[in-house]
C-alpha cells in the first residue's frame, strides 16, 4: 500500500521516538526525507543521520535524536504544508517560529532550507514544517 504523506510520517516518527526517550528511530529513505534531515542537522535539532541499504533498491534513515539534560531538544515538529492543502510563502511573509525560536523548513526552487536560509537567499517557496 501506498503512503500519501511520507514526510509527515517521518516527522511523526521523530516526534514519537522522542516522547519514548528513543535514541534513535528509522525512516523509509527518500531524498527530501533526507533534505529536511540535513536541515534539522544543520540547525542543531538532530544529533545526525545516516543512510544504510536494506536490500538492492531499499534504503533506510537512521536519524540519531537529540537531548539536553534529559529533555528532547525538539519540542514542537509538525507538517504545515500537507498533500492535500499546500502552503506557500514569499520571501517577505515567510513565517516566524516563536519570534524566532523555531525555523520553519521551506522547499525552494534552490533547494530546501530553514527561513532563515530563504529569507539570506531571497527565495520563497512551500513551507514543509515548523519546528521548536
Amino acid at each position: 500500500m501506498s503512503m500519501t504523506d511520507p514526510l509527515g510520517d517521518m516527522l511523526t516518527r521523530i516526534r514519537n521516538a522522542q516522547r519514548a526517550k528513543k535514541s534513535d528511530v528509522v525512516s523509509p529513505a527518500s531524498r527530501l526525507r533526507e533534505n529536511v534531515l540535513e536541515v534539522l542537522k544543520r540547525e542543531g535539532y538532530i544529533a545526525g543521520y545516516e543512510k544504510t541499504s536494506v536490500r538492492p533498491g531499499v534504503d533506510e534513515l537512521r536519524i540519531q535524536l537529540k537531548y539536553h539534560e534529559g529533555t528532547s531538544v525538539i519540542t514542537e515538529i509538525y507538517r504545515v504544508s500537507t498533500p492535500g492543502r499546500r502552503v506557500y510563502s514569499s520571501v517577505r511573509d515567510l513565517p516566524r517560529v516563536y519570534n524566532g525560536l523555531g525555523i520553519s523548513i521551506v522547499s525552494t526552487p534552490k533547494g530546501v532550507m530553514s527561513d532563515n536560509e530563504a529569507r539570506k537567499a531571497n527565495v520563497g517557496g512551500e513551507i514543509l514544517c515548523q519546528v521548536f
